[in-house]
């Protein structure tokens, strides 16, 4: 009787998400002694072998997760790295009259692109011309606005599904969309997109050149504590993969100054009180733009591994912590670099998986933290459109951000790919 008592005094935390990605905040919450129910459609995820309840329920359904929470009464809702459960989190902890470290309105900000980019424009931050539109005439015509070349991106999804460059064959410098070529491009563009969106809406935005850099910011009491800025490698158009991150970023003071200015303007505007915050940025020519921002922790191991080994923060452990009302602590305690590095296969590349070679003498080569393969022998492969279809990664360290992105490549360079009957050296 005395053990059950006890137990029924334990504080709960709901997490939204039980992938490997999620595993860490999963870790953390057990660690200060919470009672851990974790939610996840996916009913193999990773998370659930650690957690005290699990829940097999789509992180996306709302009201089916507020009623699991009437059902286990958490004393606080959170997800870690993924956007769409920021929605269901924000509007559980609402509905249950949690304190509000993102409102419901500020949630559907930061997670649906055209509702983000109306309320950064309203509040004056630095964003590319965009268009959002929900039928084909309308994508041909914002097409036709910005001459041609665009991004084109679903509203409502991330990991850069859905994601191309649109580019357009001109005639003296201008944009034909009524050309019969042309125009079946625009269609099988708007096609590709519009599959990837949850919620039926296309983004059209600007095709902005330059760098690109993603800035990790722990949010309290709604100012912006920007912990580091990563460095971002992509793969070439059309599609728009993210192949490394490197910290700390190797720009300029002077840029790098605008770039976290840029940041916290954003983060204001999204009105995030108390929460993680990962906001990515294009170094153009004009200065700091706004790609996107999410209010949440940078996923692709940024803000799991590469800060904590660059800084020594453990970003993961302050969010969990900041959750539950408790104001962490960022000294910074390193500094070092840092970098991850993702194998893959060409853009195009289909078929099946025959092998991965990684020489054994490399796992313990000194700098080397961690390889891990996504795919196994006899798995599908479809190119590299999307950060689903990377293979594994490689996270390496070093004295200086150039030491760990150098040691990364050399490590990639040495794994091979075997696809269908062809070997490829990555």
């Amino acid at each position: 009787m005395e053990k059950r008592e006890v137990a029924e005094k334990q504080k709960k935390m709901m997490i939204l998400g039980a992938s490997e990605l999620q595993v860490p905040a999963i870790k953390k919450a057990g660690e200060l002694g919470y009672q851990v129910i974790c939610v996840d459609y996916n009913e193999n995820a990773a998370g659930f072998a650690l957690a005290d309840v699990k829940l097999v329920v789509s992180t996306l359904d709302q009201e089916e997760v507020y009623r699991q929470a009437l059902i286990y009464q958490p004393d606080v809702v959170i997800t870690s790295t993924s956007d769409g459960p920021v929605r269901t989190a924000a509007y559980v902890n609402e509905k249950l009259g949690k304190r509000p470290d993102l409102s419901y309105e500020n949630a559907l900000c930061a997670t649906i692109k055209s509702k983000m980019r109306d309320r950064l424009k309203e509040c004056g931050v630095p964003i590319p011309k965009y268009y959002a539109v929900t039928d084909f005439e309308s994508f041909a015509e914002a097409v036709d606005k910005l001459g041609g070349d665009c991004i084109v991106k679903p509203a409502d999804n991330a990991g850069s599904r859905g994601v191309v460059l649109l580019e357009a064959e001109k005639s003296d410098g201008k944009t034909d969309v009524n050309d019969g070529r042309f125009r079946a491009l625009l269609k099988e563009t708007y096609e590709y997109s519009l599959g990837n969106a949850r919620n039926g809406t296309v983004m059209v935005e600007e095709y902005m050149h330059g760098l690109e850099v993603s800035v990790e910011i722990m949010v309290i009491e709604g100012e912006p504590h920007i912990l580091a800025i990563t460095d971002k490698y992509i793969t070439p158009p059309p599609y728009f993969v993210e192949l490394a991150h490197c910290e700390p970023s190797r720009l300029d003071a002077g840029t790098q100054e605008h770039i976290r200015k840029a940041a916290a303007q954003a983060v204001r505007a999204i009105g995030i009180r108390n929460a993680p915050a990962h906001v990515e940025i294009k170094v153009t020519e004009e200065g700091p733009k706004i790609v996107e921002l999410a209010a949440r922790l940078g996923g692709d191991f940024i803000t799991s591994r590469l800060v904590p080994l660059s800084t020594g923060i453990d970003m993961v452990g302050a969010s969990v912590l900041l959750a539950t009302g408790t104001e962490p602590d960022l000294t910074r305690t390193a500094d070092r670099g840092a970098a991850i590095h993702f194998l893959h296969a060409e853009q195009e590349q289909e078929g099946v998986l025959a092998r991965i070679t990684v020489p054994d003498a490399i796992y313990a080569q000194p700098g080397v933290e961690e390889i891990v393969l996504y795919k196994k022998p006899g798995d599908r492969v479809h190119g590299t459109r999307s950060s689903n279809d990377r293979l594994g990664h490689v996270i390496t360290t070093g004295d200086t951000p150039e030491q760990a992105a150098e040691l990364g490549r050399h490590i990639l360079a040495q794994m091979q790919v075997e696809i269908s009957r062809g070997r490829r050296r990555i």
